[in-house]
């Protein structure tokens, strides 16, 4: 059955050099452990990627919350903060009323950029505004404080159909963030760090060939090289979920893949499209599941 249980084992954020870059990797190991679990399409494709004599690099991490200032992107950052991240820039989507910022490590140009959005509550109904602040106003309040919040998963109650059902109607990303909680909502594949792949194409006609479902939303690619950056994602994994009514199969988490281009100065493009990024959040819509 789904859980989002996870114990972290190691919650120490010095400030040592050292002990970051430790920190650092144990952090993403457990990231990476909890996603798979919901979304096993995930490592199946890293391996199939390893097996054609690949090493796989993580080009970005995205996060999912609301704007309630227990749970707002800066509550999720500050690990990140603490492991030496700063902020980028930041983005801004009409349509799905969301707002999200992006942070890249000030030391280690490996480390992959953390992506974190939020739904801006004061944009929809009462309804839904009523429901979410139930669901935060029930939960411990001292989970919230908790610095590796991230890894907590669902934290509230066993969700309803009902409350789900009318999340849904007018947010997919309410629903979801009602099914799934705190977690990594995607791991990103560098593309141009593979070794046997040299366009993005070329990538998405693999993961077809091997029976994965692209997120076709404003194209199998989202961006192009004038925009200095492109995007792919597969459809998010399928998992059975438990209500209190009943069992249910559920959207849970997706692989992406990203292709970076250099700009006049020579310089990689690190930044997000936020045109692309809006179609690529999708990929956890029940109705193209269901397309």
């Amino acid at each position: 059955m789904y859980t989002h249980t996870l114990i972290v084992k190691n919650n120490n954020f010095a400030l040592n050099k050292n002990i970051i870059k430790m920190d650092l990797t144990h952090f993403f190991e457990e990231l990476w452990k909890q996603y798979t679990v919901k979304t096993p399409s995930a490592q199946k494709i890293k391996s199939l990627f390893e097996a054609e004599g690949n090493t796989v690099f993580n080009d970005h991490i995205a996060i999912r919350t609301f704007n309630d200032p227990r749970v707002s992107i800066d509550v999720l950052a500050r690990p990140f903060i603490a492991m030496g991240y700063e902020p980028k820039d930041e983005y801004h989507f009409k349509a799905k009323k969301l707002y999200a910022k992006h942070f890249e490590h000030r030391n280690d140009s490996n480390a992959p950029k953390i992506f974190i959005s939020e739904l801006i509550l004061e944009k929809f109904s009462q309804e839904l505004n009523s429901s979410i602040q139930n669901i935060l106003n029930e939960t411990n309040h001292e989970i919230f404080k908790q610095e590796n919040l991230v890894l907590k998963g669902r934290v509230w109650a066993k969700p309803s159909v009902e409350i789900y059902q009318q999340l849904r109607k007018e947010s997919e990303y309410a629903a979801w963030m009602y099914i799934n909680g705190f977690c990594s909502n995607h791991f990103t594949v560098d593309v141009n760090r593979l070794k046997t792949f040299n366009t993005l194409s070329q990538v998405n006609e693999f993961l077809k060939s091997n029976g994965f479902k692209m997120n076709v939303s404003g194209g199998e690619i989202k961006g192009s090289p004038s925009q200095l950056l492109e995007q792919s994602s597969i459809l998010a994994d399928v998992v059975e979920v438990e209500f209190e009514e009943n069992v249910k199969e559920i959207t849970s988490c997706y692989y992406e893949f990203s292709y970076r281009y250099k700009n006049n100065q020579d310089i990689i493009f690190n930044g997000f499209i936020a045109d692309s990024a809006d179609k690529i959040f999708e990929s956890t819509d029940m109705q193209l599941q269901n397309s």
